[in-house]
């Protein structure tokens, strides 16, 4: 039996379907065995399951959700074909953590591939490995590569070793607070505490003087125990005002990487990106050139396959400084998309069943910049309490549409109810344009769309000063 499948941006190819074959090799001689994919469990929820979810059903793969208790209800359960408990009698958070369930369902369930979504288990090794051990496929990076990634201080080990500049900071995790004394009064302050086994701001705390020390110290432990199940901190000299800069790489298994470009998420609150912009605007040509070629140079070096992000900080004097690796699909791979054409989950996927890079078309000097995207989040945030989460039942919703506006939700409809368990992200809005000023105007038009009524929101753009979303020269 033969499936023919025809995929967009730089995987616009017929391509012929058998159990299973020999891919062709790439040029470094390698070969695996192609093994198409035929159902796919998310690991995770809302938009992202969703996002995913859709890719697979434009490849004609079967899809599974997995939902906790509190999530009866929510939409990513209805976009599947398939749905499943998990974590039953466990709070909500702990119910998408938990291995055990999750590597049943899909045995159970006969899933071929596991997709970590972003966020939960998406950069745990020991889940990646428990996929491995249950002859379950996982849509990232091997085992390895995730721990070596996942935990900060080997990546940045990885990063000196490749010649990527990095920022002054601990060879290890700090084991008590006299370390991170030590290192204030080596390098002087402000200096970050930053989770060594997670990401996402949480177990990020800046100290700008001595008597902070302590405090921050005991809240970013605690913050990164909660988020990742480990408090390990390390701690770095603090950059003022960097502009945050990170670049979307692709890997196969046959050691081909490519880079898609860079994404500007500067504008932050509270160590989180709220506003993401591709390509970085207003970046000097040759630092955009050794972005691309340090963070490739450094995927190579560790056999990175599918998709990540290398981030960088670049200082006021344009110099760049490797952060960490995320190992994962990233929440503002949308407008990566929008501007190259490639649809990343796809290529995740093809990529998980073993086909090469070139072979989906996805060379370096094919890839090609078209035109700006800017993503903006609205989440249901009360900008009158300092952007605490509002829960509730949404009892008006009308979104912000039109031609270069693109929607990913899960929640975002009247009656939905939100929850006080999760994240408080309600939609992603993401506009494109032919250049940064038309993405911008087109952005402003959409976010004055939207109504909300019942929770309250933050729109975030319209938080932030025009200028700031669009500098002029």
């Amino acid at each position: 039996m033969l499936r023919f499948s025809v995929v967009r941006g730089g995987l616009g190819l017929l391509a012929v379907r058998r159990a299973c074959r020999l891919s062709r090799s790439s040029h470094s001689g390698v070969q695996t065995e192609y093994k198409p994919i035929k159902k796919v469990m998310v690991a995770n929820r809302g938009e992202i399951a969703i996002r995913v979810f859709r890719a697979c059903t434009e490849l004609g793969i079967r899809t599974v959700a997995v939902y906790s208790e509190q999530d009866t209800g929510q939409m990513h359960r209805q976009k599947a074909d398939e749905a499943y408990l998990i974590g039953k009698g466990l709070p909500p958070v702990a119910a998408y953590l938990h291995i055990p369930d999750i590597i049943k369902v899909a045995k159970d369930n006969n899933v071929d591939a596991i997709h970590p979504g972003y966020g939960f288990l998406s950069e745990r090794s020991d889940f990646a490995q428990a996929c491995a051990d249950a002859g379950v496929r996982f849509v990232g990076p091997t085992p390895d590569t995730v721990r070596k990634m996942g935990d900060k201080v080997e990546a940045r080990s990885l990063a000196i070793s490749a010649g990527v500049p990095v920022v002054p900071g601990t060879d290890s995790p700090i084991s008590c607070l006299q370390e991170a004394q030590a290192f204030a009064q080596t390098y002087g302050f402000p200096i970050i505490f930053k989770a060594a086994y997670g990401g996402g701001g949480r177990g990020m705390r800046v100290v700008r003087e001595y008597e902070e020390l302590e405090e921050n110290y005991q809240r970013a432990y605690s913050e990164a125990l909660t988020a990742f199940g480990n408090g390990a901190l390390f701690v770095e000299k603090f950059i003022e005002k960097p502009r945050h800069i990170e670049v979307q790489i692709l890997g196969d298994k046959y050691g081909n990487v490519i880079h898609l470009y860079e994404r500007d998420c500067s504008i932050q609150r509270r160590h989180q990106k709220v506003v993401e912009i591709a390509p970085g605007f207003q970046l000097d040509p040759h630092l955009r050139d050794r972005l691309h070629s340090d963070a490739v140079n450094l995927a190579k070096q560790v056999g990175y396959e599918n998709a990540g992000t290398v981030e960088f900080l670049v200082d006021k004097h344009g110099k760049h400084y490797f952060i960490e690796v995320n190992s994962r699909l990233q929440v503002e791979h949308t407008v990566t998309e929008e501007i190259t054409d490639v649809d990343l989950v796809h290529a995740q996927l093809h990529v998980c069943e073993g086909r090469s890079l070139p072979e989906l078309g996805l060379k370096q000097d094919k890839v090609r910049v078209n035109g700006c995207a800017i993503q903006c989040r609205v989440t249901t945030e009360d900008p009158a309490r300092g952007f605490q989460p509002d829960t509730g039942r949404i009892e008006v919703f009308r979104s912000g549409e039109g031609m270069g506006i693109r929607l990913d939700s899960a929640s975002a409809f009247q009656g939905a109810i939100i929850s006080p368990h999760y994240d408080s992200l309600l939609v992603k809005v993401i506009a494109s344009g032919k250049d940064l000023n038309t993405a911008a105007s087109k952005m402003s038009r959409a976010l004055a769309e939207f109504r909300v009524r019942g929770v309250k929101v933050g729109k975030w753009a319209s938080c932030v000063p025009a200028a700031h979303l669009c500098p002029r020269s």
